[in-house]
C-alpha cells in the first residue's frame, strides 16, 4: 500500500492554521456568533432583552456563552445600580473587531439562502 506523505506545513501556514483553530475555539457552538451580532446591531444591551431576543437560548445557555466571551475580552459586563439589579453587555473594543468577521457570514449567509431557495 502506497501512502503520500505531505510536507509539514510551511510556518507562515502554520501559524495561520492555529489562528484558525483558536478562532473556532472561540466562536464555537450555536450561539456565540448570534450574540456577538446581537451586540453589534444594538449596542449595550441588558441581559433580559438579549435573552428575549435570541430565538430559542435558554438563560443559564446565555450566561455561560457571555461568561466565556468575557473571559476572552469580548464582552464587558456591567452591573447597574438599579433595584432589581440590572445587567448589561456589550462589546469591548478588542470585540467589536470581530465586525467584519460576523458580516461577512452574515453576508455569506444571504447568499447561500438566495442560493438554496432560488427558482429554476
Amino acid at each position: 500500500m502506497n501512502v503520500k506523505k505531505t510536507a509539514p506545513p510551511a510556518p507562515d501556514c502554520r501559524e495561520q492554521l492555529i489562528a484558525i483553530r483558536d478562532t473556532m475555539v472561540l466562536l464555537s457552538g450555536k450561539w456565540k456568533i448570534q450574540i456577538i451580532g446581537w451586540l453589534l446591531l444594538y449596542g449595550r444591551v441588558r441581559f433580559m432583552d438579549m435573552l428575549r431576543g435570541i430565538e430559542g437560548i435558554a438563560a443559564k445557555m446565555l450566561s455561560k456563552e457571555l461568561q466565556e466571551l468575557e473571559q476572552n475580552q469580548i464582552v464587558v459586563r456591567t452591573v447597574m445600580p438599579t433595584k432589581p439589579i440590572t445587567v448589561e453587555y456589550e462589546l469591548t473594543e478588542h470585540g467589536k473587531t470581530l465586525s467584519s468577521v460576523i458580516d461577512a457570514i452574515s453576508t455569506w449567509g444571504v447568499t447561500h439562502r438566495k442560493f438554496l431557495f432560488k427558482k429554476s
